[in-house]
Formats: C-alpha cells, structure tokens, sequence
C-alpha cells in the first residue's frame, strides 16, 4: 500500500465495490522456498468475510495447504500514468494514479464435491453482466465432461483475518486510492482532461470517474 496515510483513507465499502467489480486478483504465498504467485477469479462472500476461488490441480500452492495457510490476495483496479505537463503549475513530477486492494487471511481447500457450488457462484455472478446474453449454466455441459474437466481444479477458500483498530474489530482488507487527491481541485481536474487524451494505464475511463468522484 502508499505510505502516504491520504491515499489510504479508504472505507470499507469502496474495498468491498472494488473486489465485487473486478472478481480477478492475484494470490501470494510465501514459503520456505519462496514466494508463489497465482492469478485467479474470485467471489467475495456477501458476509464479507471470505474469498472463493479454484486453483488448477498442479498449482505448487496446493501442495503447501494440508493446513491452512496465511496469504495476500491482491485486487488492482484502474491505473494511469499522469504527466506532470497536465497540471498547469510548475515543479511537478510524473507520477500514476492507481487503485488497489491487499487482504490478508488464510488460505484452506475446501471439500472436492463443493466445486460445483463454487463455480456456479463464480459464472453466475460473471454471465449476469453479459446480459441480455442467453446465461451460461454448467447444466448446459455433459455431466461426463463437467466431471472429467473438475477433477482437474481444486476449490478453496480465502478467509479474511480480523484486525482490531480504534476499538473496534474490521477485516484484514487495506487499500491505495491515489487519484491526485494531494493536489488542488483545479489541478486535479486538469489532470483528468489530460487523461482524456492518453491510453496509458489501464481502465482509465474509470480512473476519471474516480478522480471526479472526489468533489461530491
């Protein structure tokens, strides 16, 4: 996360929209050997207190879960470089905007016969933006296939440590807004019209939004 405390001050709720949204992330996990990573869908319970995931049999990090294991699973959201040409002041620096979400938790497989559950979860709330889309459902495959295609993935579940801070105890879930709300509002709008022009980042439309955002 920015060690700058003003890009950090981030509800609850927003880190929740942010994992709702996005439903891809990145699982780390550190071991004797070293650090392993995996890029996965995800669902966040609606209890807001765990992960749902699957990992591809051979993952290496399977072979570390006979116990529960602690893990970071990381949320990038919208990203974009900002030129310092933007601003219209001087002795400025280049710098990028970005969005992202750290929790913090551990890492468990779950019963093999509950993978049908976890991908079910996962595509409906996936196909349902595909709407007016036809919805996908695993009824559509041959129960032959869909059971020869799952032996070969695993689910798990992530579930998200507590923490208590100023009394009180919330999730493990820090997060980094940085949206160039250290500047001026004036500076900062000029900087969203520059964006307007650049396709460097990622999702940078959104981005925009974000930094509008920021006068209501």
């Amino acid at each position: 996360m920015h060690p700058n405390r003003s890009f950090r001050n981030v509800e609850i709720e927003k880190k929740y929209q942010l994992m709702t949204k996005k439903v891809f992330g990145s699982l780390i996990f550190a071991h004797s050997e070293g650090i392993l990573v995996s890029h996965v869908p995800f669902l966040l319970d609606e209890s807001g207190e765990y992960l749902e995931m699957h990992l591809v049999r051979s993952n290496p990090i399977l072979r570390h879960l006979d116990e529960p294991q602690n893990v970071v699973f990381t949320v990038q959201g919208p990203d974009a470089y900002i030129s310092p040409d933007w601003y219209g002041v001087p002795d400025q620096v280049p710098t990028w905007n970005y969005v992202a979400v750290h929790v913090r938790g551990k890492l468990e497989r779950l019963p093999q016969d509950s993978i049908r559950g976890v991908l079910e979860r996962l595509s409906a709330v996936t196909e349902e933006r595909l709407l007016p889309k036809k919805t996908w459902t695993i009824d559509k495959m041959t129960p032959e296939v869909f059971e020869k295609m799952t032996r070969q993935i695993v689910p798990v579940k992530l579930t998200i440590d507590q923490i208590t801070k100023d009394g009180e105890t919330q999730p493990d879930i820090s997060g980094t807004w940085k949206l160039s709300q250290n500047k001026p509002d004036d500076v900062r709008h000029a900087a969203i019209d520059g964006l307007g022009t650049s396709d460097i980042g990622t999702e940078i439309e959104w981005m925009r939004t974000l930094m509008r955002e920021l006068d209501e």
